[in-house]
C-alpha cells in the first residue's frame, strides 16, 4: 500500500508528474449525464442498504457505488475549469487545493480512496462499521458537489 501523502504533497507530486491535463472544451452534455449516473449510483446503493444485515458482503458494493458517485461528480465539477485529472488521488488533491471554499477534508478523500482501492485491488472488504464511519461525509460531499455543478450549469 502506498505511503500517506498530505494534500500539499499529493498536489505537488501530481503537478510535477503532469497529472493535471488541460482539455479543449467543457462538455455540458457529459456533465449532465454524469449527474444522472451519480444519482443512479446513490439510488442503487440506498436500495441495497434497505434491510441489509450487518454481516453482508454487499457493504462493499454500497461503498463502491457511493465512491463512484463522489469520483464522477468531482471529475464533472473540474470540467468547468477545463481540467482532467489522471488519477483519483490527484483528482481529490486538486479539488481540495484549488477549492478550499468547499470545506472538503483531504483525509476523508484519502480514507475512502484507499478503502475503495482495498476492495478493488487488495481483496480487503469493508463492513457495516466502515460504511457507518463514512456515510455522513459521503452524503454531504456528494450533495455539495451536485449543487455546485448544477449552479455552474445554470450560469
Amino acid at each position: 500500500m502506498p505511503e500517506y501523502l498530505t494534500q500539499k504533497e499529493a498536489f505537488g507530486k501530481c503537478k510535477t508528474e503532469g497529472k493535471f491535463i488541460i482539455i479543449e472544451q467543457i462538455n455540458e452534455d457529459k456533465i449532465k449525464a454524469t449527474l444522472a449516473i451519480a444519482d443512479g449510483d446513490v439510488e442503487s446503493a440506498n436500495i441495497l442498504k434497505k434491510n441489509l444485515p450487518k454481516k453482508s458482503n454487499q457493504w462493499n458494493s454500497i461503498y463502491k457505488l457511493y465512491y463512484d458517485a463522489l469520483h464522477e461528480l468531482a471529475e464533472s465539477f473540474l470540467q468547468f475549469e477545463k481540467v482532467k485529472i489522471d488519477n483519483h488521488q490527484c483528482l481529490f488533491a486538486y479539488l481540495c487545493e484549488k477549492h478550499p471554499q468547499l470545506d472538503f477534508n483531504w483525509d476523508f478523500f484519502e480514507k475512502v480512496r484507499t478503502k475503495r482501492n482495498g476492495i478493488n485491488y487488495y481483496g480487503t472488504p469493508v463492513d457495516s462499521d466502515d460504511w457507518k464511519k463514512a456515510e455522513l461525509q459521503f452524503n454531504l460531499y456528494i450533495k455539495k458537489l451536485g449543487e455546485e455543478i448544477k449552479k455552474k450549469l445554470r450560469n
